[in-house]
């Protein structure tokens, strides 16, 4: 099978704005990608042909305008289109699962408030064993109007003047759990900064046992040792990384306190966030709190990758 790059598409703003993501994203690993639309009217005789009809052709157009616009942005990039019948989170985590990446739309709400993600995206990104990136689309600014899938791909494609914003130029943040290493979390991390260009954030959070609690009163630098040694851990696990992508700029940044919390406010300005996903749950689709908490919180383009 080709290497290929899908996004799930319907007419909504956070899903052009995903398809614009996921094109980029093609483009720069030098694979094809995959627009697919995930049909869930029954076609049964109790439903009118010319309502079938008439959605079938209203997605095909939205198919083949994604595709065009993919090809337009992004000259040379192979854009293929599909439309299926079934459940889609079903379909959409088949359809992420033969992929190198699945992008998704996620209704952005604006502000610290964050995404409000829908059933079938949270059923893909808990049980598809590939990466999956849940993308906003922005407000519009003062000035500008919601001019629906060219203005949701414009504005998908403006990482930088998001973190012109916050004051600092836009980065990929990595939010690593040492006593947790995994290799497939680090190289998507790595391969995605050295991809587009941009420095790496890895940001480790932790918080001293409650049984240290009496005794940092005690002695304050237990603590402090406790925060030297992690930042020792994250250098040593980074240290191979750096090494296999030199072009990468890394920035080693340890944090005392909740990880949802911290990855949160390092997604201010970022182009992307990545975090990890233990285990696969296709019965009982499972995502850990901290995953569950960025993907709901993030100000930015979020990656769930699947821990080895």
């Amino acid at each position: 099978m080709n290497r290929h790059v899908t996004v799930g598409l319907d007419d909504s703003t956070e899903s052009h704005a995903a398809a614009a993501w996921a094109a980029r994203e093609a483009a720069s690993r030098g694979v094809a990608l995959r627009v697919v639309h995930v049909e869930e009217w029954p076609i049964t005789p109790e439903i009118p042909l010319t309502l079938t009809e008439a959605l079938v052709e209203r997605y095909e157009t939205l198919l083949r305008e994604a595709a065009e616009r993919a090809r337009r942005d992004h000259p040379g990039l192979d854009v293929t289109t599909e439309m299926v019948h079934g459940r889609a989170g079903a379909e959409l985590t088949r359809a992420a699962d033969e992929a190198e990446v699945m992008a998704l739309g996620s209704r952005g709400l604006g502000g610290f408030v964050g995404f409000l993600v829908g059933s079938v995206s949270l059923a893909v990104v808990a049980t598809s064993t590939r990466p999956v990136v849940l993308v906003r689309a922005e407000r519009p600014g003062p000035d500008t109007t919601d001019s629906g899938a060219a203005g949701a791909a414009e504005q998908a494609s403006a990482g930088a003047e998001d973190a012109a914003a916050v004051g600092s130029p836009p980065d990929v943040v990595l939010g690593l759990d040492i006593a947790h290493p995994s290799d497939p979390l680090l190289d998507f991390a790595f391969g995605t900064a050295a991809r587009r260009n941009l420095p790496l954030r890895v940001v480790h959070s932790w918080s001293p046992p409650a049984s240290y609690g009496y005794a940092a009163i005690l002695d304050p630098e237990i603590g402090t040792g406790l925060g030297r040694r992690a930042a020792e851990g994250l250098t040593e696990l980074l240290r191979p990384w750096r090494s296999r992508f030199p072009e990468v700029r890394v920035v080693e940044k340890v944090v005392v306190g909740p990880a949802a919390r911290e990855l949160v406010h390092a997604s201010r300005g970022a182009e992307l966030l990545v975090v990890g996903r233990r285990g696969r749950r296709p019965a009982l689709p499972h995502l850990g709190h901290v995953a569950h908490a960025v993907i709901h919180h993030s100000s930015a383009p979020v990656a769930v990758v699947p821990l080895a």
